[in-house]
């Protein structure tokens, strides 16, 4: 079977299922391509050897996931969000960027296999919002994977130490340590978002409008009293209406003609394109805005400056001839 179409076919299936477990595990989209075609790849050219009477496919396929994740996360640091790297800003010096491998990274929800039931279905959003996977992080990488193995994917106590060559005691216990970890970090719940909701859409369309009105009063006005706002690659973030609406005062020289564009979910979350123009006035891709809602206010938004490249990711025009000004 090796080598041959019918191992393609049977292997391309799981290519949406390595894709939300490699992400959940290395939290990064770059590094989760690579993990996902170098699974693919092993698997490929060791189909001959893969036995259906010790383990089903996806067992199969999952094991090696995990051994090119685990490797891929020996030595790395932990991922993270703004706020999980110091306390709230208490000025508008955002200090020195840090680099890609600090960051936690938005990943489209097209990406991920389609999902029919209501119950698996809210599963999968809780368990990508950035806030989860930026939990995940401090699981050491083996919990990580137990933890999302047994209650994300549903795999078995047994299938999953067959993936981890342990026991099952030893998963066990290892399951219940990252669940007691996890539930220290766990990240508040937050609306579902509905893309074809008035409320929602309502709300999106008028925090557009404040924004690129730069009406400070107005957009405080859609915020929650606990919200949230940071800017990755800048550890820097903000805590609060008042906060957030002082540094849109201050700055109000830089956000002047940006434009922002509704994009496809990513993490669970509703996105904006943010559209700066460059010197001769023409708008170009600027950041990505993932945006969490609850109770129609905005209760967190994690800006990430420089991801205009990514942009077609997320259903977002890249050509700035697209963008009207």
């Amino acid at each position: 079977m090796q080598g041959s179409p019918s191992a393609e076919t049977a292997l391309e299936p799981l290519r949406g299922p390595l894709t939300g477990y490699c992400y959940r595990m290395l939290g990064a989209v770059g590094e989760v391509d690579d993990a996902v075609q170098e699974t693919l790849l092993r698997a490929y050219r060791n189909l001959d050897r893969y036995d259906p009477d010790r383990a089903g496919l996806s067992t199969w396929v999952h094991t090696i996931a995990t051994n090119v994740c685990l490797d891929l996360l020996r030595g790395a640091r932990r991922r993270a969000l703004p706020w999980d790297l110091g306390p709230a800003a208490t000025d508008g010096v955002l200090g020195t960027p840090l680099p890609p491998s600090h960051w936690v990274e938005p990943m489209a929800d097209s990406r991920l296999p389609r999902i029919a039931d209501p119950a698996d279905l809210a599963v999968r959003r809780e368990s990508v919002r950035l806030a989860f996977v930026a939990a995940l992080q401090w699981l050491p990488p083996r919990q990580r994977a137990v933890l999302v193995l047994r209650d994300v994917l549903g795999f078995s106590a047994a299938e999953t130490a067959q993936i981890l060559d342990s026991s099952v005691a030893a998963t066990n216990s290892a399951l219940q340590r990252a669940r007691a970890t996890l539930a220290e970090h766990r990240p508040a719940p937050t609306d579902v978002p509905d893309l074809a909701g008035t409320e929602q859409q309502a709300l999106l369309r008028e925090y557009v409008d404040a924004f690129e009105a730069h009406d400070v009063d107005r957009l405080i006005g859609l915020l929650a009293d606990d919200v949230r706002s940071g800017m990755p690659p800048f550890a820097w973030w903000l805590r609060g209406p008042a906060g957030i609406g002082a540094a849109m005062t201050a700055g109000a020289d830089a956000c002047a003609g940006d434009r922002l564009l509704p994009g496809a979910t990513a993490n669970g979350c509703l996105t904006l394109g943010q559209y700066r123009p460059d010197p001769d006035g023409v708008l170009r891709p600027f950041a990505l805005l993932v945006l969490e809602l609850r109770g129609n206010r905005v209760a967190e938004m994690v800006t990430f400056l420089g991801w205009g490249e990514r942009f077609a990711e997320f259903g977002l025009p890249h050509d700035p001839e697209t963008v009207s000004s």
